[in-house]
């Protein structure tokens, strides 16, 4: 261990306490419901090679930062997709289908929202289209059309993919399978974050009866973040210090709750954390992620690299973890928050702490896991 509690490298960038912040569970399962998180578990959990994915220990972590446990959700074992997403996009593409053989799926994406779609897709012998930006790697389109589908890049950012694949769908009628919602456009967002949901099902199986005091979940434009409270709301019988947590270039998240609406930023370096390099927050997650997230958090690329070797080489845990850059920021920011001995106090961490993260890819894109595992910090 490096004594990472000592080493100011490992930092955060910002930090905010959010002062709307209620967690009102009846308000939150009014826009995730309960019959759509138990839909999805139940479909799900009867699909071919579902099993639940491993809640590991980051034991040597915790003993290093004084805590008494970090629980890491490690979701690079979800169906040889090594991603949460496998189980939000396919699920609603299974959902809107409706055993229709004919229609085209269409979707744009970072990279794991699209290999879900397209393996979806693939299951239920659909056509697909995928829209890619130029900051999408080659890898991850090569596994996306593994799948069969139609992969199509676009000059630009993901937001530019995204208003690609709506107008081409709009065109030839093709079923729009999206992660983010925008106005007149919910259902299938509601869909995909009630497929992520099953993720607390099984984390609230898999701790029993120890309690989780803290929660750190990644947002790029909510979903996860979102479903995970709604998670929370349907499952947990007590309510964890909930902390998002992004890239320093793409706070969007951060930015809205700082200003209580919706905030549109402007990305002027996209991340390494690809999945994460938003903009803008998504409308459907934003309902809950106004109120319900106490605290935000923002990390810089910088300990990314190290992260991911970390993982890999028993640093912080007894098992070697496969996680990718965006398996990373849980980890950074809590090293970061726990070095603060202000916010520290401030969010009641202590010896006692029961903290739980999400791993939330493993190497979905391979060659940039392998340079990040060869990288000299």
């Amino acid at each position: 261990m490096s004594n990472m509690s000592k080493d100011i490298r490992w930092k955060y960038s910002n930090f905010i306490e959010n002062k709307n912040y209620e967690f009102n569970k009846e308000k939150i399962l009014n826009i995730l419901s309960k019959k759509n998180i138990d839909e999805a578990y139940n479909i799900i959990s009867g699909w071919e090679d579902y099993k639940p994915t491993p809640l590991l220990l980051l034991n040597k972590l915790s003993k290093e930062l004084n805590i008494n446990k970090i629980f890491y959700k490690d979701e690079s074992k979800r169906f040889n997709l090594k991603s949460f997403k496998a189980l939000g996009g396919a699920y609603a593409v299974e959902t809107v289908s409706k055993n229709n053989k004919d229609i085209v799926i269409s979707t744009a994406t970072a990279g794991n929202h699209g290999r879900s779609v397209a393996w979806g897709s693939k299951k239920l012998g659909l056509k697909c289209k995928i829209f890619i930006s130029q900051h999408v790697s080659e890898n991850r389109a090569e596994v996306m059309r593994s799948f069969g589908a139609d992969v199509i890049r676009v000059n630009g950012s993901y937001e530019d993919s995204l208003n690609e694949c709506i107008n081409q769908s709009k065109i030839n009628n093709w079923k729009i399978v999206q992660d983010v919602a925008w106005k007149d456009y919910e259902l299938v967002p509601k869909l995909t974050m009630a497929g992520y949901s099953v993720m607390m099902k099984e984390i609230n199986d898999q701790i029993k009866d120890q309690k989780i005091s803290h929660i750190i979940l990644q947002a790029g434009v909510g979903g996860m973040a979102a479903a995970m409270i709604a998670g929370i709301a349907r499952y947990l019988n007590h309510i964890p210090e909930i902390i998002l947590v992004e890239p320093e270039s793409a706070a969007c998240v951060l930015e809205s709750i700082k200003s209580g609406k919706i905030k549109k930023i402007e990305i002027k370096k996209e991340s390494i954390m690809g999945g994460m390099s938003c903009g803008e927050p998504s409308l459907v997650p934003w309902q809950i992620l106004k109120n319900s997230t106490k605290y935000c958090v923002s990390v810089s690329d910088q300990r990314v690299s190290k992260t991911v070797k970390y993982l890999a080489n028993f640093i912080f845990s007894d098992d070697k973890i496969v996680g990718g850059e965006c398996s990373t920021p849980g980890i950074i920011s809590l090293i970061g928050l726990n070095n603060d001995k202000n916010i520290r106090d401030k969010i009641s961490l202590n010896k006692n702490s029961n903290v739980l993260i999400f791993g939330c890819e493993g190497d979905a894109d391979e060659d940039l896991y392998q340079e990040l595992l060869k990288k000299i910090d």
